[in-house]
């Protein structure tokens, strides 16, 4: 049986009304998502966020609930900048489609909470994967790490970088559309070292502990800490915002 193609044969293309092909999917949301690929949507399908039917011959049908998934998904990327793990989460709880249609002024207190974890680095993404998955180009990784907004590692030659520095290329790539370049995110940058500074300030000894279940709680405090910092942070900025707008 031949290999799935982005573009199946005019048979397969469109078997039943109530489904359609993933080139059909990829074409239907190209409006509100100029970046969507077909690549990208076999992506999310492969970290199981996704589970479209197949016919006998390994097309893949995607139903009216699945092309809202996938829409929802999108969203929560692109609006909130919301890592696939913690997508997973709000799908999971239900609090998918209300995320996806929220408005910029309305983080959810829990959401922030969930997406603030120090706990762990999630899996590691080569340079492929990253500009496959955020649409960046290479320059921008590379401007990105030369001003040191994200480091990545390099193990037995290849150049990773961690989840929380492929959301920052998907932000800092939107921002690079309205002309936001790397000399301008050294503001966002020094906001962060000071964050980081006066939670450590806070602390700091009981991270240093030796005591597993203090260093333990320290942790979750200041993942707690942090969401409530990042959520100050957003309202400040709206009633800033307003103003400009007048």
């Amino acid at each position: 049986m031949a290999a799935e193609t982005d573009l199946p044969a005019e048979p397969e293309a469109a078997p039943r009304r109530a489904t359609m092909t993933i080139g059909a999917v990829c074409k239907a949301l190209l409006p509100e998502f100029p970046d969507i690929s077909i690549s990208k949507i076999r992506y999310l399908e492969d970290q199981k966020l996704l589970s479209p039917k197949r016919t006998p011959g390994g097309y893949r049908l995607y139903a009216a609930t699945d092309v809202n998934r996938l829409r929802a998904i999108l969203r929560l990327q692109r609006d909130e900048f919301l890592p696939l793990r913690v997508i997973r989460q709000e799908l999971a709880s239900g609090r998918g489609q209300m995320g996806a249609g929220a408005k910029a002024g309305a983080l959810d207190g829990r959401r922030l909470r969930a997406a603030v974890t120090v706990r762990e680095r999630g899996a590691l993404h080569t340079l492929d994967d990253v500009l496959d998955d955020t649409g960046a180009k290479p320059e921008l990784v590379r401007e990105l790490e030369e001003y040191g907004v994200i480091k990545g590692e390099t193990r037995a030659g290849v150049r990773y970088y961690d989840e929380t520095e492929r959301e920052i290329v998907r932000a800092v790539r939107e921002l690079a559309r309205h002309g936001v370049g790397g000399r301008n995110l050294r503001v966002f940058r020094s906001s962060a070292d000071r964050e980081a500074a006066l939670l450590q300030q806070i602390l700091g000894p009981a991270l240093r502990s030796r005591n597993p279940e203090k260093r333990k709680e320290a942790i979750e405090t200041l993942e707690n800490l942090a969401a409530v910092a990042t959520q100050l942070k957003h309202l400040l900025l709206i009633r800033d915002l307003r103003k400009i707008a007048g």
